[in-house]
């Protein structure tokens, strides 16, 4: 298990949303951003063993990494089995990268008649498989661990520090929104900056 994979995707998104950032250019930090995840979540040997862990029930949101200014940050969802969502929003981009199992997100659409939601599309996610949510397209959705057997972990990638903003959950019926902040499972992140193994293994 390395974490070398983690610490070049944290670089290539750091870059990326660097550039983007000044022209305020979405549209291709997500596009370039969904590319990078999908390259990561191919292969499934960097996720430190902490931050595969996740409850009996429910799921755990862990923080891998925060952009300083806050611009992006990278989360590993751990679903236990079976576990479901509420129908939730994100007020910022995402981009979620299936890494292990099997999830689904429905997405809602509002009524403009009632304001009620009612289900939209159902997207399936298998590892390597990366979905885009916007919320200038509609972002508001419910995710479904698929394996009702065993746990399944997706990797999460937001246009700000999504632990600490405040967004919303919703009454499907009414539509009425509900505001939450998600704040983060674990206690600690990754050291991705301690190369200090590697350095020994490459010699004098």
């Amino acid at each position: 298990m390395s974490i070398d994979r983690l610490r070049r995707f944290i670089g290539d998104m750091t870059s990326l949303v660097g550039g983007a950032w000044q022209d305020k250019d979405e549209v291709a930090t997500v596009d370039v951003g969904a590319r990078l995840l999908g390259e990561l979540v191919k292969h499934d040997d960097w996720l430190p063993e902490p931050a595969a862990k996740g409850p009996p029930h429910g799921y755990a949101q862990n923080l891998l990494w925060c952009d300083p200014f806050e611009r992006f940050c990278v989360v590993s969802f751990v679903w236990a089995p079976g576990a479901v969502t509420p129908v939730h929003d994100h007020e910022m981009w995402g981009l979620v990268g299936m890494l292990r199992g099997s999830e689904t997100s429905l997405r809602f659409v509002r009524d403009p008649a009632t304001g009620a939601l009612a289900p939209g599309g159902l997207t399936k996610l298998a590892p390597g498989n990366v979905e885009v949510l916007r919320p200038s397209e509609g972002d508001i959705h419910q995710v479904t661990n698929t394996l009702a057997d065993r746990s399944s972990i997706s990797i999460h990638v937001y246009g700000g520090n999504i632990g600490a903003v405040r967004r919303h959950t919703f009454d499907v019926k009414t539509g009425e929104p509900k505001l939450f902040v998600s704040g983060y499972t674990n206690r600690e992140q990754p050291n991705i900056w301690d190369r200090s193994a590697e350095t020994r293994a490459s010699g004098p």
